[in-house]
């Protein structure tokens, strides 16, 4: 089926409404209305929701965003400083968007958890693009179910381990989180940050001041360190990025890194057993030139780089 206007897919022979595509998939990849049963490695999903926000809004728009910018990425056959082309080693599906009531968002999150939770079950590794923070939650939820308490790699300039807001917020996750028993803070470490956060909360927090000193071989060593073996979630908050780097989100804070480091973290990853990953809070309306989803759109390749190594 490729008609990409349809508001609904037929998944095993029951209407399933819970998923619409785009025009085409992230970096060109085969729009899928039938994810769970598609022979695929990596299952990629939008979720446009931004409810959750406390700043500006305006990150629902941030899959199709990223989606759109993805062609500038799809031309190298190998991509630098990768010795081997992506497709040759992973086959990727785009599950186009989640939908759910609007306005309601247990409803979104009870969908996305179990959406994600039946990818997973199918072999697949889940790259989701927000949207804001909060989808992190019900992607968390869902891993949990099948690995296990995880480690939390998790980009960011905010810890979003805040206890005064509601249930729904998007710098509320990493408080729930813990107290759901879906990740571990001993392990897990926060990279970036640079805004207010607790210490005593147990995460291992690497402050934007810290990062921008640091070499890349140090940081990544102390992430190495921390997680382990354990099974890590990796989240990546595009307001991690200095607002030079990312305009278009809705919370940007000054002192961030450059995409240059972040790159070069995310490639000296390459031996953490990183079971799912989001992308989050891209906000074209504020974007320039398309840099911010650009930003995002690449960290998402070098994250699905990382992937392809291990299915080799």
């Amino acid at each position: 089926m490729t008609n990409a206007s349809a508001s609904f897919q037929t998944l095993g022979g029951v209407e399933d409404t819970s998923l619409v595509a785009n025009s085409f998939g992230f970096l060109r990849s085969p729009l899928c209305f039938q994810p769970y049963e598609a022979d695929a490695d990596v299952a990629i999903t939008g979720v446009p929701f931004d409810m959750a926000t406390s700043g500006r809004s305006g990150s629902r728009f941030g899959p199709q965003a990223i989606r759109a910018i993805s062609p500038q990425l799809d031309w190298e056959h190998c991509r630098y400083p990768w010795d081997f082309c992506l497709k040759d080693k992973l086959r990727l599906i785009d599950c186009g968007d989640l939908v759910y009531p609007f306005g309601d968002a247990v409803a979104m999150s009870e969908r996305l958890t179990a959406h994600t939770a039946k990818l997973i079950a199918s072999g697949k590794f889940c790259l989701t693009f927000g949207g804001d923070h909060f989808i992190t939650l019900p992607l968390l939820r869902a891993h949990a179910q099948h690995y296990g308490k995880l480690s939390l790699v998790h980009f960011d300039a905010h810890s979003d381990t805040y206890s005064n807001g509601s249930a729904c917020d998007h710098g509320t996750m990493f408080y729930h989180a813990p107290k759901e028993g879906l990740i571990d803070p001993q392990r897990s470490v926060q990279v970036g940050i640079r805004t207010e956060y607790d210490p005593s909360l147990g995460f291992n927090v690497l402050h934007g001041a810290l990062i921008n000193d640091l070499s890349v071989d140090d940081i990544v060593q102390r992430i190495k360190t921390t997680v382990g073996d354990n099974p890590v979630y990796l989240t990546f908050d595009i307001d991690c990025l200095d607002p030079s780097a990312a305009p278009g989100t809705g919370t940007p804070v000054c002192g961030g890194i450059t995409t240059d480091k972040a790159l070069k973290i995310i490639r000296g990853l390459k031996d953490l057993h990183i079971v799912g990953a989001d992308v989050v809070e891209v906000a074209p309306a504020y974007d320039h030139g398309e840099i911010t989803a650009l930003a995002a759109a690449t960290i998402a390749l070098d994250i699905l780089y990382l992937r392809a190594l291990k299915q080799s």
